[in-house]
């Protein structure tokens, strides 16, 4: 089974891309879900984040309020890496494990981790290849600004992240999001397809 990321700047239509995906049957591992799971009481990264950020980013359940720690690290370049610092080792071998039992199961050509940092924290080195989703730079700005983000909150979102150019030096394959629903599927449809045909099982 081949293993793929799935990444993009955010608000650049990968979440739209990895729908595709798995309407076309690829099984599609949430780094995020994945990311959440670990930082749960009880779980590896937990007390570990709790220590470095303090007792104020706690709900009153002592759960992880993550708009909380959002607000502290998205406005603190050292401490958005140390953050991933924690997070993302675990999130490894997380994903790892999943990609394993899907390997087991023998029903999929390939299977894809959807995550903003693949290339950031290294996970590309671990993977068979990486689909980068793209838009315009304005495109990505007005879609945060329809999430509620302020535009100066947005560019500061879009600026902690790796140059979209940068990405797709990098990528296997690129998927344009930037037109028509219509356009993006296409591009998926074919890509897939591509996949099939190249996956280790045929």
């Amino acid at each position: 089974m081949l293993r793929y990321g799935l990444t993009g700047g955010i608000a650049s239509g990968k979440s739209t891309v990895a729908e595709m995906l798995r309407e076309l049957d690829f099984p599609v591992i949430e780094a995020d879900r994945v990311a959440h799971k670990v930082m749960e009481p009880g779980q590896p990264a937990y007390n570990e984040v709790v220590s470095v950020f303090g007792d104020a980013i706690l709900d009153s359940g002592r759960r992880i309020n993550r708009s909380s720690l959002a607000a502290i690290v998205f406005n603190d370049h050292e401490k958005l890496t140390q953050l991933n610092g924690i997070i993302h080792p675990q999130v490894e071998e997380e994903m790892l494990r999943m990609f394993a039992e899907l390997a087991q199961s023998g029903k999929h050509a390939a299977a894809f981790v959807e995550a903003a940092l693949i290339f950031e924290a290294g996970l590309h080195k671990k993977l068979d290849g990486v689909v980068v989703a793209w838009c315009l730079p304005q495109q990505q700005l007005a879609r945060l600004m329809e999430r509620g983000l302020s535009e100066v909150e947005a560019g500061k979102r879009i600026a902690a992240q790796m140059p979209v150019a940068a990405k797709m030096a990098l990528a296997t394959a690129k998927i344009d999001c930037s037109g028509p629903l219509d356009e993006t599927r296409r591009q998926v449809e074919a890509f897939a397809e591509g996949l099939r045909q190249t996956s280790p099982g045929n």
